[in-house]
């Protein structure tokens, strides 16, 4: 895996670790370590930004982090799923895979002096 995309994966997992804690936070100390795991995401997605287009870095961040905490409240705070959370994930996750396709082409052709 390029490092560029290692960045955009760590301040995804990031984001959704900051997140969980938002919702399992009972103690003046747990938010600490949340406000670490928030310093670390935007680190992460600092560094993917340098790398990458920010509106990319961003769609993707923003996708995983939505998809992520909708399945994290299905599947672990006892949360719903419908037709219709089912389907928007679904139009999230096209999106975020037609742009990474979109951000490779650019590059392809920026690279045989195209762009």
């Amino acid at each position: 895996m390029e490092r560029k995309w290692l960045y955009v994966a760590l301040t995804s997992f990031f984001e959704l670790v900051w997140i969980y804690g938002f919702n399992t936070a009972s103690a003046w100390w747990h938010w600490v370590f949340i406000l670490i795991f928030i310093f670390i995401d935007f680190t992460f997605l600092t560094k993917a930004c340098e790398l990458l287009p920010t509106g990319t870095v961003y769609a993707i961040f923003a996708g995983i982090g939505t998809i992520g905490t909708a399945l994290m409240d299905v599947f672990l705070f006892g949360g719903s799923l419908s037709a219709g959370k089912v389907g928007f994930i679904v139009i999230i996750t096209i999106g975020v895979i037609g742009l990474n396709i979109a951000d490779k082409l650019d590059e392809d052709r920026a690279k045989r002096g195209m762009a």
